[in-house]
């Protein structure tokens, strides 16, 4: 059943009940602030399977994206149905009911779809064309992190040489996306793999263009890389998702001192269930509150106290002998290992500011996994 909404607007955040997905407004809106002002020249088409809701998704808008990335395509239609007119979904769409909602969708929207194969290309023309709708379509390209994407070069010259002529589609470009690199602990091995992907989308890039073929756009990039993509001359949209939020993965990740730091902005509030032993209390944010890919949750600012284990429902805590003590029905904010997923085992986002919840936003592609 979808969950009941765990706050009201007006509330104090004591009153917020738990486990519940809170964003500090402040530090959302500085992040916001940080990545808008930082792009100067570069599109900027922020990656919404990060957050999965229209709410933010149309702040990033106002201030300065040209739309957003998604990842499926009941994604897209989630953020359609809520107003955004520009989406790129930064996959490959093949099969032919996903191929046909894709194309009903441009019915209301600009949609970018990622092709690295001659027969889906025919797919998603053949779609289109019958809806009479023209869809964007972009070359994706392995740079390194060998998933998704054709090979460099000229097969990539020859996908985009099918597009080209494909009616019902558009060539707007590449997608030369390096995610392995966003969450390499040292910086210089982040700028290493990112220059590395960088010559390959360049010479690519020049390869079609010789061909004939305008390559308009080079986008990518993510939360981790994102200024490497930015100085490289090379792409000219950057796609982070995570900086809005940040996870305690990212904050793993080395920076140099010129880097630019953003906050932690989004936590679970999770309550004590129990608290009858000195050195731990139990939480009511197990399992099913967190995903677990990037490890266990960090307990923010209480020191001392460290989340130690889970269970389905339950979160034990573990506190030093110095560590203010937690009584029931305490509070404690807990900082996810992987913001992305987390967000989707929540159909409510809290916002508040100076201790009172100021929004409910709906995170509206929760669980849109076709």
């Amino acid at each position: 059943m979808p969950q009941l909404p765990p706050a009201r607007v007006g509330d104090p955040v004591a009153a917020i009940d738990t486990p519940a997905l809170v964003l500090d407004l402040d530090a959302f809106g500085r992040n916001l602030e940080r990545m808008a002002n930082s792009t100067p020249g570069i599109r900027l088409r922020p990656h919404g399977k990060a957050h999965k809701c229209p709410d933010i998704a149309l702040m990033q808008i106002t201030a300065g994206a040209v739309g957003v990335c998604c990842q499926k395509t009941d994604e897209a239609a989630a953020f359609v149905d809520g107003g955004v007119a520009d989406i790129l979904v930064t996959n490959e769409v093949v099969s032919p009911a996903k191929i046909a909602r894709l194309a009903d969708l441009a019915h209301r929207a600009t949609i970018g779809v990622l092709v690295d194969d001659a027969a889906n290309v025919l797919a998603l023309s053949d779609a289109a064309t019958r809806a009479g709708v023209t869809l964007d379509a972009y070359v994706e390209i392995d740079v390194g992190a060998h998933r998704c994407g054709v090979l460099p070069g000229a097969p990539a010259v020859e996908l985009a040489r099918l597009v080209a002529v494909a009616e019902g589609l558009r060539f707007r470009g590449l997608h030369a996306y390096h995610g392995g690199a966003q969450h390499l602990r040292d910086p210089e091995a982040r700028a290493a793999a990112i220059a590395e992907a960088g010559v390959l989308a360049r010479d690519t890039r020049e390869m079609i263009d010789d061909a004939g073929i305008h390559c308009a756009i080079v986008t990518g990039g993510g939360t981790g890389t994102w200024r490497h993509e930015r100085d490289s001359g090379i792409w000219n949209e950057l796609q982070p998702g995570s900086y809005v939020f940040m996870d305690a993965d990212y904050q793993r990740n080395t920076l140099t001192p010129d880097e630019m730091r953003f906050e932690q902005s989004l936590f679970v509030l999770a309550g004590v269930m129990s608290a009858l032993h000195g050195g731990h209390a139990v939480v009511d944010a197990g399992l099913k509150a967190f995903a677990f890919d990037s490890g266990l949750p960090l307990v923010h600012n209480r020191g001392g106290t460290h989340y130690a284990k889970a269970s389905d429902e339950h979160g034990v805590l573990e506190l030093t002998a110095d560590a203010a003590p937690l009584a029931r029905n305490d509070r404690v904010w807990l900082v996810p290992g992987h913001c992305d997923p987390t967000v989707n085992l929540y159909d409510w986002i809290v916002g508040f500011r100076a201790g009172r919840v100021e929004c409910l936003w709906s995170v509206a592609a929760r669980g849109a996994l076709g």
